[in-house]
């Protein structure tokens, strides 16, 4: 595929996140009837369903040649089954794909919690090159390009300024649900037990998007996300990375769509941090 004009892609992902945006705050008519249980503590509500279906066939009409990941449905190809990771193949890398969670923070969504919205990257050659994290609630749209810099409701930001640990703010995700969960959650305790005793503060907002986008304006100096799907993270990472944030897998690597895991740190930081991970054994 020839190169993407990012600015004219960017203008289609702002239209998706306006629609994402009117069917969250009830403008369309849509409002939170039903909540469907997934797994173990794990949601989906019609909100979620209705917003991906939305932007998947406006994004279908403006980038027909693109390819779509979404949470609720995958690619689409059966309805209702939870999506499956891109397959690592060079010539599929040449095709974009969307990556999006129309609800970021569901449960918070459920509860009347504001830290929620939509997240839609732009994945190309497995690494994102745009996205955009709208959170209706707050007021807050947050957008990046690859190389234009990072934006809050129109304004540049560039991220936190912590220059130890002991001053920090970090944001962790949330505790794995689930049937692996009893399994996964000893290395999330181990890794919050280590941080306790050595930042300023710990924040669990529920929401992988709110978590990387605070982080890229400074609200928080880092955020450890033990994951890596796409639809969570992609939009968030382009944005970190804009505004100035490292973006690494949890053994300090590159960051791409096979990491394991997704750290966003101020410069500053980024060595203490993950070496205070290695510690809790984050990345063994």
């Amino acid at each position: 595929m020839a190169g993407l004009d990012l600015d004219e892609l960017l203008h289609v992902a702002l239209g998706a996140a306006d629609i994402a945006r009117r069917i969250l705050r009830g403008e369309s008519g849509v409002s939170l009837t039903s909540v469907t249980q997934r797994s173990d503590r794990d949601f989906a509500s019609n909100l979620d369903f209705t917003v991906e279906r939305e932007l998947r066939a406006y994004l279908r009409e403006h980038t027909p040649r693109f390819g779509f990941l979404g949470e609720e449905e995958g690619s689409g190809a059966t309805e209702g089954g939870r999506p499956e990771l891109p397959v690592t193949d060079p010539a599929a890398d040449e095709r974009p794909f969307w990556a999006l969670d129309p609800v970021d923070g569901t449960s918070n969504l459920i509860h009347g919690v504001p830290m929620c919205g939509t997240s839609l990257g732009l994945v190309h050659r497995r690494r994102p090159v745009l996205g955009v994290i709208d959170l209706p609630f707050l007021n807050e749209r947050y957008h990046a390009r690859r190389g234009g810099g990072a934006f809050l409701n129109g304004d540049p930001i560039h991220g936190g300024r912590a220059t130890s640990l002991q001053r920090a703010f970090v944001a962790v995700g949330d505790f794995a649900t689930g049937a692996a969960a009893e399994r996964q959650n000893p290395l999330r305790l181990a890794m919050v037990e280590q941080l306790a005793h050595r930042v300023e503060r710990i924040r669990m907002l529920g929401s992988a998007a709110t978590d990387l986008a605070w982080t890229a304006a400074g609200r928080v100096d880092a955020c450890v996300l033990l994951s890596n799907k796409p639809w969570d993270t992609a939009a968030g990472v382009i944005i970190a990375r804009e505004a100035g944030a490292d973006v690494v897998d949890v053994d300090g690597s590159p960051h791409d769509l096979d990491s394991q895991g997704t750290i966003a740190v101020s410069a500053a930081v980024r060595d203490e941090l993950l070496a205070l991970l290695a510690a809790a054994g984050v990345g063994h």
